[in-house]
């Protein structure tokens, strides 16, 4: 029997090959490219309800976060990216973040007040 062994690919070589322009989406998983399920209707509607009373709320106590579209989070400690279904980020804090302005990517506890990925068992 033959195995084959994939070949785990860095965080910096992820973000120079990946989004492309297939619309498809992707995340690192331990140096694994994992390639996401496109969200079916009631996923993305849930998102949306989640960021839209995230930003309400945030707007009335006059935070300074904001709510981006395709941002990764990098854990410091591997090599992995993930796209949450919402991610808030505080701004005042990405001036530390280095991958931030390049890469739209955050890795810094203090960069982000809230990650919420919506699990559907349905998709599953």
């Amino acid at each position: 029997m033959v195995q084959t062994l994939r070949k785990l690919v860095t965080f910096d070589e992820f973000v120079a090959k990946y989004p492309d322009n297939t619309g498809k989406r992707y995340e690192l998983h331990d140096g694994v490219i994992v390639e996401m399920s496109q969200p079916t209707g009631d996923h993305e509607e849930v998102v949306g309800f989640l960021a839209f009373e995230v930003t309400r709320e945030c707007i009335r106590l006059n935070l300074p976060y904001f709510i981006p579209k395709t941002a990764l989070v990098k854990p410091p400690e591997n090599e992995s990216a993930y796209s949450p279904d919402v991610l808030i980020l505080n701004r005042p804090n990405l001036v530390n973040e280095p991958l931030w302005k390049k890469e739209s990517t955050v890795s810094q506890a203090e960069s982000i007040p809230l990650v919420v990925e919506v699990f559907s068992s349905a998709e599953y």
